[in-house]
């Protein structure tokens, strides 16, 4: 069953990037839904993504921010679109790769904090071949295109939902760079499941600066011969 969704959900290494991006709009179902623009009058903006006010990463998995990189809170004019389950979405993004969350709110997304909801992993691409310091990545899928598409798991059960998606950048030796972004989104279909257990983490909480997968230096001795990468957080929820 397909478990992606979205040009952005899942874990991704750059190991060549180090400019900073962020989602500038959404696919789906052939309709363009625009991002949010950090950098413009957030009073004049309304968007299905959540508002944040910088493409800067953040620096820490402990980061208050690190959710959806603000506050936890939709915009004055925040906006929601209907999505059915197993419809497949591309996030669009100016620079960079991603990994992709969801949560489900349990009443209005627009009325829920970011930060105190419970978030499953739909997909990822991490270290696909080769080595850590000369490998294929995750990030490799998206550079040509600044998309990556995946598919919200056919057997979600419908409701309000965030949808989150991360870039992890480890360009720098041991100072791995977050780049998460949210946009809301309504599911819609006869679903029946939602993930439970170990498949549910919280932003803070999913990550550590101690995990294999962040702190990791792609310039070290052993690097080059180092040929699996663990991505961090939970394992990946395919709808079963």
């Amino acid at each position: 069953m397909a478990f992606a969704l979205l040009a952005v959900l899942s874990s991704f290494l750059l190991s060549q990037v180090a400019a900073h991006g962020g989602v500038t709009s959404y696919t789906i179902g052939g309709t363009t839904f625009a991002g949010w623009q950090p950098y413009n009058d957030p009073s004049s903006q309304s968007s299905i993504e959540r508002p944040y006010s910088s493409y800067d990463p953040i620096l820490s998995p402990t980061d208050a921010k690190i959710s959806c990189n603000n506050n936890g809170q939709a915009s004055a004019k925040q906006l929601t679109t209907s999505v059915a389950a197993g419809t497949a979405i591309t996030a669009h993004w100016r620079h960079g790769p991603v990994m992709v969350y969801m949560a489900k709110c349990s009443g209005s997304c627009t009325s829920s904090n970011s930060n105190s909801l419970k978030w499953f992993k739909i997909a990822e691409t991490g270290l696909i071949s080769g080595t850590l310091g000369n490998g294929k990545w995750g990030t490799g899928q998206v550079m040509d295109t600044l998309a990556y598409t995946a598919t919200v798991p056919s057997s979600l059960a419908p409701g309000e939902y965030l949808i989150r998606h991360e870039l992890l950048a480890l360009h720098q030796a041991n100072t791995p760079q977050f780049y998460p972004e949210c946009a809301q989104l309504t599911i819609t279909g006869s679903g029946t499941k939602t993930p439970s257990g170990t498949y549910l983490a919280s932003f803070p909480g999913a990550y550590s600066m101690s995990d294999p997968g962040v702190n990791v230096n792609i310039y070290s001795a052993d690097a080059n011969s180092i040929t699996s990468y663990k991505v961090p957080g939970p394992p990946v929820w395919n709808g079963q």
